[in-house]
């Protein structure tokens, strides 16, 4: 979770931008609502992200307690990130976005 000495901005739509508002952030949230992902599979499945981009994203994910990384003690290691009870909240706020990205592509393709 953020520190205390992290100030969140007043305005509430502006505290929910800076905790998911990056493109990266949404993609990789969208993602894990249906599963747990492994670091490859994240960075394989978002087309144009760069492995530092996508360890930036998760590791301010993770900070603000929205994703959580779990390593299993194996050999070779694994690492899979999922959406902590936290991030879990925002399912209502994705389906929303997906419902009007559908709704506006079938608008502008029935024009």
């Amino acid at each position: 979770m953020r520190s205390k000495e992290d100030i969140l901005p007043e305005c509430p739509v502006a505290t929910t931008v800076s905790l998911i508002g990056s493109k990266w952030k949404l993609l990789i949230m969208r993602n894990l609502l249906g599963r747990p992902w492994r670091f490859n599979e994240l960075q394989k499945s978002i087309a144009g992200i760069s492995q530092k981009a996508l360890t930036e994203a998760l590791r301010s994910m993770e900070a603000d307690g929205i994703v959580r990384r779990t390593a299993y003690p194996e050999v070779p290691p694994r690492v899979e990130y999922s959406l902590t009870e936290l991030g879990e909240s925002m399912r209502p706020i994705i389906k929303a976005m997906e419902n009007w990205g559908n709704d506006y592509k079938a608008q502008v393709a029935g024009e």
